[in-house]
């Protein structure tokens, strides 16, 4: 359980929850729209317990996040780190080229 105590991890945590903030979504919105731009994602595994948080998540697949905050995002967590609980990874194309890690803009929204 120490992974749950890792400062870096709390403090990574801490900088997204800022920009979802400052951005005026909530995290969960914030997650569900990147996920939604990286083309290399094929899908997300929400599991929500409730049907608000089911509710809450998949509003998020109406945002279109912004380049500036896509940069934000990979500013706070650079492609191809990981600030999960094993550190391992697979470190691809897309780490090293913004335009594989986003979709054009008009496909960023779920539809």
């Amino acid at each position: 359980m120490q992974h749950f105590r890792d400062e870096r991890r709390l403090a990574t945590i801490e900088e997204l929850v800022a920009l979802a903030d400052e951005v005026g979504i909530p995290l969960s919105h914030l997650a569900m729209a990147f996920t939604l731009a990286h083309p290399g994602v094929t899908s997300a595994i929400i599991g929500p317990r409730t049907m608000e948080q089911l509710e809450s998540t998949l509003a998020g697949a109406e945002i279109a996040l912004s380049d500036e905050v896509l940069d934000r995002i990979d500013a706070i967590v650079p492609p191809g780190e990981s600030i999960g609980a094993m550190d391992m990874v697979y470190r691809g194309p897309e780490v090293g080229n913004a335009a594989l890690r986003r979709r054009p803009v008009s496909e960023r929204m779920a539809r």
